[in-house]
């Protein structure tokens, strides 16, 4: 009897300005920000949320969960509705939020993770500052995941830990089951990100054989998997955003769980409730970083040319300085620049995955995105060699 798990991520970027070196002014585009959010709160957040409350209402055993990044909460400062909506969902039962970093953050993959323990810790305090209670499951940023990342949430007291059910780790094996790290105990919930894959980007897609896809066919699909739990990890932008209203995407959600329920193998749980219920048939060794990005499922998403490389190279070394003096206002804007969207708009790949970093990207091209970055380091270079 496979359990579904329905898992979305929620997070909007703090967008850079093209900033030149020239510049005396913010480094981030409020306007654009601004701009970009009410649009998605129109068409994605509120819409989902009102939809959600009443599923989750008119089907007690419907259960979802969330992650809400920092960076998301900052900007519903000017969208307290939103916030609102997420508030009532965290009230019912049957929905869980999740643990993740502040700055939907690289900082898993510094040298030293003082930084990304930190943000962890500052991830937990704000959840906790707007009364919504978080599980002792993580997602990291992109779901990166490897074994010494999976000891570092370990060893502060979460339980389970969200990544890619990648088919080069599994082998012959199934995403559909729990997993642990080798020598630790924490448990592993693995993206189907065939599953997963079919409503986050296929779903409109009208080359796609099974296109248009359909609350009941879905179900069916997820009526014949093998395994204890069917893991559907995404966007919550999906819903209206990448996935436009006239697609049908609200109209499947709709019927999704009322379809579902007609199967009596069928049944939804939340992370927590999985890791309770399942036990973990076997490890999951990743000695690499993976990721839920692009086709390798790697950290090139990221770090894969050597604009990335440089950038990152030279964040780091930034904020070991920025750390030593006493600076709050630089400190803070150093850890927005810690964001993986700022590495994601750099990105040179071509094809399906070069298209899914242009629509993303906020920069004509990535090495606008590249210039800007750089001069902003640059500046907060300036800046306390001046004392400013």
């Amino acid at each position: 009897m496979p359990s579904i798990c329905m898992y979305f991520e929620v997070h909007q970027p703090m967008r850079l300005k093209k900033f030149s070196i020239f510049s005396d002014d913010s480094y981030f585009d409020n306007e654009k920000n601004t701009g970009i959010f009410n649009r998605v709160a129109d068409k994605c957040y509120l819409p989902a949320n009102r939809l959600l409350l009443q599923l989750l209402d008119e089907h007690p055993d419907f259960k979802i969960s969330f992650s809400l990044t920092g960076i998301f909460l900052e900007q519903c400062s000017n969208f307290p509705d939103v916030l609102d909506s997420f508030k009532e969902l965290s009230k019912k039962k049957n929905v869980e939020f999740l643990s993740e970093t502040y700055y939907h953050s690289l900082s898993a993959l510094f040298h030293d993770k003082k930084e990304f323990l930190e943000q962890i810790k500052e991830h937990e305090n704000i959840m906790k500052e707007i009364g919504i209670k978080i599980s002792k499951v993580f997602r990291n940023t992109e779901a990166l995941y490897s074994n010494e990342i999976s000891e570092l949430i370990e060893n502060i007291g979460y339980e389970g830990i969200i990544t890619e059910g990648w088919d080069p780790i599994l082998g012959w094996r199934s995403p559909n089951h729990i997993y642990k790290r080798p020598e630790g105990n924490i448990k592993i919930l693995l993206r189907n990100y065939k599953m997963s894959d079919d409503l986050s980007y296929r779903f409109s897609a009208k080359w796609w054989p099974e296109w248009p896809l359909t609350a009941d066919r879905y179900s069916k699909w997820l009526s014949l998997c093998e395994g204890d739990c069917v893991n559907l990890f995404m966007d919550y932008e999906t819903f209206g955003e990448h996935q436009w209203e006239d697609t049908g995407i609200f109209s499947f959600l709709r019927h999704f769980p009322n379809e579902t329920f007609h199967y009596d193998n069928l049944n939804f749980k939340l992370p927590s409730e999985l890791i309770q219920t399942y036990k973990a048939v076997g490890d999951y060794d990743v000695v690499w970083p993976i990721s839920w990005a692009d086709m390798e499922r790697d950290t090139s998403a990221w770090l894969g040319n050597e604009m990335q490389k440089a950038c990152f190279k030279e964040l780091q070394s930034l904020g070991e300085l920025i750390k030593s003096k006493n600076n709050e206002t630089l400190l803070k804007e150093w850890k927005l620049m810690t964001s993986s969207d700022h590495f994601h708009y750099m990105c040179t790949k071509s094809w399906a995955d070069g298209d899914v970093h242009k629509y993303f990207s906020c920069f004509d091209t990535p090495y606008d995105a590249f210039i800007a970055y750089m001069n902003i380091l640059q500046n907060m270079k300036y800046k306390i060699s001046k004392n400013k």
